[in-house]
């Protein structure tokens, strides 16, 4: 099943949140990521939130999203040309033979060192979701401690560039 990813802009007012949770939840949806926060207007906010579900019932969703009070605008960015960025911050088993490996590792995804002990290493990384996904493969071999993770958040390319098609072709390209 296709992961939507939904924008919405909502009036910041208490109970919002808690109403468009209790939609999805009446509706059986589970809500795979989300990420809420102050948008470019004073006294509006952006929810951005990851939907598994197919086109029609995304569309179903976004209808009753619609009917709440306090929902302004309500986007299906799946498939516009979008910037997408987590944040995520891995704690790693880094003893003191594994540490400089670990360290190469967040050189290569551009992770920082935000904490480090005697035996662990923390890590910020920034990126879209699959630079997550890749980080924490590397960085298992070492043993995850903890993750925490924010939501995804999304806003669309006024330049209409989509990053995945030009991914494409430099894979087509490089294979030629």
């Amino acid at each position: 099943m296709l992961k939507h990813t939904l924008s919405v802009l909502v009036e910041d007012e208490a109970g919002v949140l808690t109403r468009i949770a209790g939609l999805f939840a009446r509706r059986g949806f589970n809500i795979e990521s989300l990420a809420v926060g102050p948008a470019e207007k004073e006294g509006i906010s952006r929810i951005t939130m990851v939907v598994p579900g197919d086109d029609r019932t995304i569309e179903q969703l976004t209808k009753q999203l619609y009917k709440l009070i306090n929902v302004l605008k309500v986007q299906d960015v799946t498939q516009v040309p979008c910037v997408e960025r987590e944040l995520m911050l891995i704690k790693v088993n880094a003893t003191t033979s594994a540490r400089g490996e670990v360290i190469q590792v967040a050189q290569v995804f551009r992770a920082r060192v935000v904490d480090m002990s005697e035996d662990t290493v923390t890590l910020e990384v920034v990126g879209d979701p699959g630079k997550m996904v890749a980080i924490v493969q590397m960085l298992s071999k070492f043993g995850v401690r903890e993750i925490a993770r924010t939501g995804k958040i999304t806003l669309m390319r006024d330049s209409g560039v989509n990053t995945e098609y030009l991914k494409l072709v430099e894979t087509v390209s490089g294979q030629s």
